[in-house]
């Protein structure tokens, strides 16, 4: 490795190199440092030395960080102005230098890089030309949402610019080795697009296809859309599966736009994998369609049926999970006193609250303690950590603030919460000391970099606030703090590389969970592979494991297991077998509950990179997407001449996967593989 000679393929600017998200300062610390890379052979983009007009801090220049690159071409107009074009003249002189050293070591050898959700290589976002060098430019909505997370929120990363080596410069050495790594069926559509479309700007990926030896790592999420892999795979099938069955149908019903029944042979004969399973399955194009119509209208049937006498246990492994991927369900399961229901989430989630939002509640908590609001409340033990009378009471007042629209309430609430949090943690006896920590949360928040790792007990502030956040969501529907369990699984502790779960320290606290609560059913998120945010997929782990052990106790045969997706991932029609109608009623619902309980993520600060907007909006833009898929399937006139109102009134749909303790066992383990997660 001595000898190897690295190349930085990018970075954010302005950004101060000693941030611990800057690529510049992961790269020292974990490809310069633990891969015995020479310094000396690194080509690295330090932003702190790249230069700025008059050496002045980039601070001042950029103050709001902020870099208009229309000053390339017009005249400034202030001193400001003046500063920051020459600055962008100078970055601009760097990138020159940097793609020319490139060069001169006689192009890039060997890359190996992943694929951003547009499409991007290194900062080569979607329309990038193809003859592209080393420059400063501005991204797209899709890569500010997926660097959101690094950066501290979207308000950041929608403010910086980046430096990137261009497509050319990937390509200028016509031998390079180009390796793209892509995890998880969130890439596959870009995958599928990057692969089997001609040279385009619209896929930057697709310029690889200049070098002899450039190739794609896929998993087979990733890999999932890719047409010839799968009429390769189930071409391979020695028994054609109901599910590739099922898929390449439903998928030929949709692509034609035609009703199931009314496909015909020279629709299969016109696509190339629908043609395949029509006669590997040894049926007629009539059994085909009505085998899958009927199967269709079955899952439907059991997603407008309530089960009764169940205890559920509906689990989450970050807060929002479950309301995202099926509070629409969840509005008929409460509606019967049959069922009980309790709800637990195994993280502590708190990477997602940002320190400007943290800084609003402490400051008004501040106002709240300065105007000695809370003293008497104080002087009775409200406050004192175990009170889950008092605890309820928050909420209450919080509720009443919703009905009332009494925004006054809601603050209240969320101060109280806030009060019983801090003391909690610092185990704090004074108000006077309460006041001193609360000024030294209001410094923290206003001073720290957004993005950087929170020490400890920030962490578990900001943990506790998520968990009134979910304790808010279900006492929408009568449930009490008791109600909800927090589980804070130590594996995760907002480290850039995830700890893997551990059997006494993250399984056995699920156990003793699922011994106290005694389910009939069980909710999992259904991720399908590791990747996107892995914590779902360690949290499926970790459930699997404790389902082993509790199985040893117990006997758990007739266990059911639903296992739900959100806003991260789809199932496909096929992959489910429970359909839940969505009205619109249950739309305005899952909105208002979002809105008004998810305050930390209501303004989207760390959003999807599909949508510009809050998680509920989200939700509910998928919900349609699959509801128009089975309209397309059983036809406009099933829905309108339903006799179940239920069934007129929907205009979304959300799968569910059913599935038995043993069936869950082995999908656990076909995802684990080889991995040995669980120590």
């Amino acid at each position: 490795m001595k000898k190897i000679k690295f190349v930085q393929i990018d970075e954010f600017y302005p950004i101060d190199s000693t941030q611990q998200n800057s690529f510049y300062y992961y790269i020292k610390k974990f490809y310069i440092k633990t891969f015995g890379i020479d310094p000396n052979n690194a080509l690295l983009i330090n932003v702190n030395k790249i230069g700025t007009a008059e050496n002045l801090p980039l601070s001042v220049i950029f103050p709001d960080n902020k870099v208009d690159l229309s000053l390339r071409t017009k005249l400034p107009g202030s001193r400001v102005e003046r500063l920051q074009k020459e600055t962008i003249e100078i970055v601009d002189e760097f990138c020159t230098q940097y793609e020319k050293k490139i060069r001169e070591m006689g192009g890039i050898g060997f890359f190996l890089g992943g694929i951003g959700p547009d499409g991007h290589i290194g900062f080569n976002v979607q329309g990038s030309d193809h003859y592209s060098t080393t420059r400063l430019t501005a991204t797209n909505y899709q890569t500010q949402a997926a660097a959101s997370t690094d950066l501290g929120g979207i308000e950041v990363a929608s403010n910086r610019l980046v430096i990137t080596i261009g497509l050319n410069t990937i390509t200028y050495n016509k031998n390079a080795t180009a390796i793209i790594i892509a995890a998880g069926e969130a890439k596959a559509k870009i995958v599928k697009d990057s692969v089997e479309n001609e040279a385009s700007n619209k896929y930057p990926a697709t310029v690889l296809q200049k070098l002899r030896d450039s190739r794609f790592y896929l998993t087979n999420g990733a890999a999932s859309l890719l047409s010839e892999r799968i009429y390769d795979d189930v071409e391979k099938e020695t028994k054609l599966s109901r599910l590739s069955l099922e898929k390449a149908v439903i998928n030929l019903s949709v692509n034609t736009g035609k009703e199931l029944l009314s496909l015909s042979k020279s629709d299969y004969s016109g696509d190339k994998l629908a043609n395949l399973v029509l006669k590997k399955s040894g049926k007629t194009v009539k059994e085909i369609n009505e085998l899958i119509y009927n199967d269709i209208v079955e899952r439907f049937n059991k997603g407008m049926n309530t089960p009764l006498n169940q205890t559920i246990l509906h689990t989450a492994p970050h807060h929002d999970d479950i309301m995202l991927g099926y509070l629409a369900f969840i509005n008929h399961l409460v509606r019967t006193h049959l069922n009980k229901h309790h709800f637990a989430v195994f993280t502590s989630g708190f990477t997602a609250v940002t320190n400007s939002y943290m800084l609003e509640l402490t400051l008004k908590l501040k106002e709240y303690l300065n105007a000695g609001a809370f003293d008497e409340r104080y002087k009775t033990g409200y406050f004192e950590p175990d009170n889950a009378e008092a605890k309820d009471s928050d909420i209450s007042l919080y509720l009443d603030g919703i009905a009332e629209n009494n925004k006054a309430k809601r603050t209240e609430a969320t101060s109280r919460r806030m009060l019983r949090n801090i003391i909690e943690i610092y185990e704090e006896t004074s108000l006077r000391y309460i006041n001193d920590r609360v000024d030294e949360l209001i410094n923290y928040f206003g001073t720290q970099y957004p993005g950087k790792k929170d020490i400890p007990h920030v962490q578990k502030l900001k943990g506790m606030l998520r968990e009134w956040e979910e304790e808010l969501t279900w006492a929408y529907y009568g449930f009490s703090s008791k109600d909800v369990s927090h589980l804070r699984l130590g594996f995760y502790q907002g480290n850039i590389f995830t700890e893997n779960p551990e059997l006494q320290r993250d399984v056995i606290p699920i156990l003793e969970l699922i011994r106290k609560i005694k389910p009939t059913i069980l909710t999992v998120a259904f991720d399908p592979e590791g990747s996107g945010p892995d914590t779902h997929y360690k949290v499926l782990q970790a459930v699997s494991e404790a389902l082993k052990l509790y199985e040893k106790e117990e006997d758990i045969s007739k266990l059911k297991i639903w296992g739900y997706r959100n806003v991260w991932y789809r199932f496909h029609p096929a992959e489910a077998n429970i359909y839940v109608p969505v009205s619109l009623n249950s739309m305005a619902i899952l909105d208002n509950v979002f809105m008004n309980c998810y305050g930390s993520q209501k303004d989207a600060s760390f959003p999807s990179w599909e949508y510009d907007g809050p998680f509920s909006q989200l939700a509910r833009q998928i919900h349609v997407e699959q509801y128009q898929k089975i309209r397309n399937c059983l036809g406009k006139k099933y829905f309108l001449n339903n006799p179940i109102p239920r069934a007129r009134a929907a205009h979304g749909m959300l799968f569910l996967k059913e599935m038995s303790v043993k069936e869950f066992y082995q999908y656990s383990m076909e995802l684990r593989k080889s991995v040995e997660y669980i120590k």
